[in-house]
């Protein structure tokens, strides 16, 4: 058979690190190419990295068809499915697959709903008689995508305004594990330029970008204010702080840790539910 390759379907998931291919390279090379392709007719679902490898070192290989699918959203929800089934990605790789699973379901109940609409108005009830309530979406609340992604519903709601306002350079810093989801949502508020210029500071420029930006939500200013700054680069308040300045600062910092302690407490619980189904 000759296997066909999708675009789409190649990038819908987030590909590998260069440590991670050649870490799975080393190993199919070793081992053989233990786990079965998975196909939509002739079309590669699953194993596009191993496919690669296999094809490069002439390694062969099973494959085999999932007949269940029915289209291309069937096949994303599938490996949405079962990439979230894994443990090795991160909350943030979680999250975003949670959110596309949303929009699928969403726009396909909304699809239904439309047919069912169409189907009643085609056919009136009998006046006095009660139309038929649509069935709720499923997977249409915060509480059901976190569910899904076993993760906080706080989380999502960072990973959201991360997909919605974040740089291209802030997102690939928050994937490669430069930063926290909390400590990337928060950055996110700044202007772009400011991203973009924390970003390339590495590590402890985002850390202090984001300390900074939740310093002046505490005081009621705008985040656009945290890169306020003289032209010399240095801060001036033209006050001395006062002891409300320094407890707003104390409030700030007990924030972050707290949010810091609730990434820590979700990924514990994901790892003891991920130990009670092994």
């Amino acid at each position: 058979m000759q296997i066909k390759i999708n675009d789409v379907l190649r990038a819908y998931i987030e590909p590998l690190t260069e440590a991670e291919y050649m870490a799975l390279e080393r190993s199919v090379l070793a081992e053989g190419c233990r786990d079965a392709l998975v196909l939509w007719q002739d079309t590669l679902v699953d194993g596009h990295n191993r496919y690669q490898i296999c094809q490069e070192h002439g390694i062969p290989f099973k494959a085999v068809e999932n007949t269940s699918f029915r289209d291309l959203d069937d096949v994303k929800l599938w490996m949405i499915d079962n990439n979230l089934g894994r443990r090795s990605i991160s909350d943030y790789q979680r999250g975003v697959l949670a959110l596309r699973k949303k929009e699928i379901v969403r726009a396909r109940a909304l699809e239904l709903a439309a047919e069912a609409a169409a189907e009643d108005a085609a056919i009136a009830p009998p006046d006095g008689e009660a139309k038929p309530k649509p069935a709720a979406m499923p997977l249409t609340s915060r509480e059901d995508i976190a569910r899904a992604a076993r993760l906080s519903s706080a989380t999502i709601s960072q990973i959201e305004k991360i997909q919605k306002t974040a740089t291209p350079e802030l997102v690939e810093a928050v994937r490669s594990g430069t930063i926290s989801i909390n400590a990337a949502a928060t950055v996110a508020s700044l202007p772009e330029d400011a991203q973009i210029a924390a970003v390339a500071g590495g590590k402890k420029e985002l850390q202090k970008a984001a300390k900074e930006v939740r310093e002046l939500r505490t005081a009621g200013k705008p985040p656009k204010e945290a890169k306020g700054a003289r032209e010399d680069g240095e801060r001036d308040y033209n006050r001395n702080p006062t002891e409300a300045d320094e407890l707003r600062r104390e409030n700030a910092a007990l924030r972050e840790k707290n949010a810091a302690l609730l990434e820590e407490i979700t990924a514990l619980q994901r790892r003891i539910s991920e130990l009670a189904s092994s």
